[in-house]
């Protein structure tokens, strides 16, 4: 009976005496600090990875649609060969000839305005038989002209809309990466101390499974003995079955959240993988008003905000397309005609024959329904990202004041959770003590150990449940990014499209 309760005085001091460290243990590799989880879940993650995409193909439309502004040259050249009757000459059976040679280039460019400008050189070569006229000369002119509207399509913004469009959408493409990235950061937080907090429970159930087993083993010494009834060995091989098996559920569930957190890795099955971080249990000061602020600026409403530029600029373009078409066309050039070439150009660069003249062109389709109903969409479009705006405001903080309980309660919980450690603690010492003068039985020991296990384990998951509450403010606020000191950038989106090759 005294070398019973040695055993189970030693047992007890180790159940509450052990400080479980799970980074502590000696592994086959190095263990893996939240910062290398985070960072690993960055590069690797899949899903992450096919969103960056999104962004660089938006560079190639930013690109593409800029290609409005590139310069146009225009090469032509044609020859035409004509044999016919001449009216004048019709009953003496003769015909007229006539053979020309045109080469026509032209050098156009667009102009933030709306209007296009371009630079003409045309240079004719004509032959003839006609007896009055030149039978071979050639004519040259050369002739800037400008088309410029108005009302309609005029300005920045109705010419450069597809650019915007494509700029303000890379923008919103990057903000829903960054929200992305958030939400894994948050959850790869999440998930990592939740490892941390199983592998704490397992270590937990090893120990109560060794006490019951040694229990059972003097057990059954006592029963051979004589000194206890048979009908205690079933008690205690219960609670030692009763042990083992959550034993087993704590490896299942270890096991389970391993790969969990290999598959948010993007790790190898055969890796192992070991913690080395604990959750943090100082108190965290917050200024309600302050964290708002923060939460105004977090990416998944500034992706909202972004889509309201886009529905504002398709706004007033397409109400300015509700004017009529009114265009300003001019020109201005310079002609030559001789029998040689080199004096033809002699002749255009004289100056002697100008010309130039200008003109106004006036379009404007009766009820103009295309373009209102155009307009009124779009408007339709951005009142609706407005309220969506709004409401998802009004969500962020009601989520804000929820997180912000969840980290008080759950603060207090840790202060909860060690007095109710320290309180079974003293409880299992009593019913050894109360055991040792007869006054306790095994089974009302084990009780008592099994609920120190527990208290245990509440204290393990307090923190861990802090942990998780911090970590929702933080990502609530969408602070989490800049504490973790990661964030995707234009650069990176801008890396990947000039990486891709032609």
């Amino acid at each position: 009976m005294k070398r019973t309760l040695c055993t189970l005085s030693a047992l007890t001091v180790l159940i509450c005496n052990t400080t479980i460290s799970y980074s502590a243990e000696s592994t086959s590799g190095k263990p893996l600090t939240m910062t290398e989880a985070i960072r690993q879940a960055a590069e690797k993650n899949l899903s992450l990875r096919a969103e960056i995409y999104n962004p660089a193909q938006y560079e190639a439309d930013i690109n593409r649609n800029r290609a409005i502004y590139d310069p146009v040259l225009s090469l032509q050249t044609s020859y035409n060969d004509n044999t016919s009757y001449s009216p004048l000459l019709v009953n003496q059976n003769t015909t007229s000839s006539s053979q020309s040679l045109s080469l026509i280039s032209s050098l156009s460019q667009r102009i933030w305005t709306g209007g296009t400008a371009s630079l003409q050189f045309n240079n004719n070569y004509s032959q003839n038989n006609f007896t009055n006229s030149l039978a071979k000369y050639w004519s040259t002119d050369l002739s800037v002209n400008l088309s410029q509207p108005l009302l309609k399509n005029f300005g920045r913004d109705s010419n450069e809309l597809s650019i915007n469009i494509s700029i303000l959408s890379k923008g919103a493409s990057i903000e829903k990466l960054n929200n992305n990235l958030l939400n894994l950061i948050a959850q790869v937080r999440t998930e990592y101390f939740r490892l941390y907090n199983l592998k704490e429970q397992l270590e937990i159930k090893k120990v109560s499974m060794q006490l019951a087993n040694k229990i059972l083993e003097e057990t059954k010494s006592r029963v051979t003995v004589g000194v206890m009834p048979a009908m205690e060995i079933a008690s205690a091989e219960f609670g030692a079955a009763t042990r083992e098996k959550e034993l087993i559920d704590a490896e299942k569930a270890v096991k389970d959240q391993i790969d969990v957190l290999k598959l948010l890795l993007q790790m190898d099955e055969k890796d192992d993988l070991q913690i080395a971080d604990s959750p943090q249990n100082a108190a965290l000061q917050i200024n309600e008003e302050e964290a708002f602020k923060l939460v105004l600026e977090r990416p998944d409403i500034r992706e909202q905000r972004r889509n309201l530029e886009i529905a504002s600029l398709q706004t007033r373009v397409l109400r300015s397309r509700l004017l009529p078409d009114l265009t300003f066309t001019a020109s201005a050039g310079l002609n030559g005609l001789d029998r040689s070439y080199s004096k033809d150009l002699e002749k255009v660069g004289s100056l002697d024959t100008p010309t130039w003249g200008f003109g106004l062109s006036f379009t404007y389709p009766f009820g103009n329904n295309a373009a209102e109903n155009d307009y009124r969409k779009s408007r339709l479009q951005a009142g609706q990202i407005d309220l969506q705006i709004r409401y998802l405001e009004e969500t962020a903080r009601k989520d804000l004041r929820s997180a912000i309980r969840s980290v008080v309660s759950g603060y207090k919980q840790i202060d909860v959770a060690n007095r109710g450690r320290v309180y079974a603690e003293e409880r299992l010492n009593a019913y050894i003590r109360k055991s040792q003068v007869g006054l306790a039985t095994i089974k009302e020991v084990l009780d008592v150990e099994n609920d120190l296990a527990t208290a245990k384990g509440n204290q393990v998951s307090a923190l861990a449940t802090y942990d998780a509450a911090i970590t929702r403010y933080w990502q609530v606020t969408g602070e989490l990014l800049e504490r973790e000191k990661i964030r995707f950038v234009e650069s990176d989106a801008d890396k990947l499209y000039k990486n891709v090759s032609n």
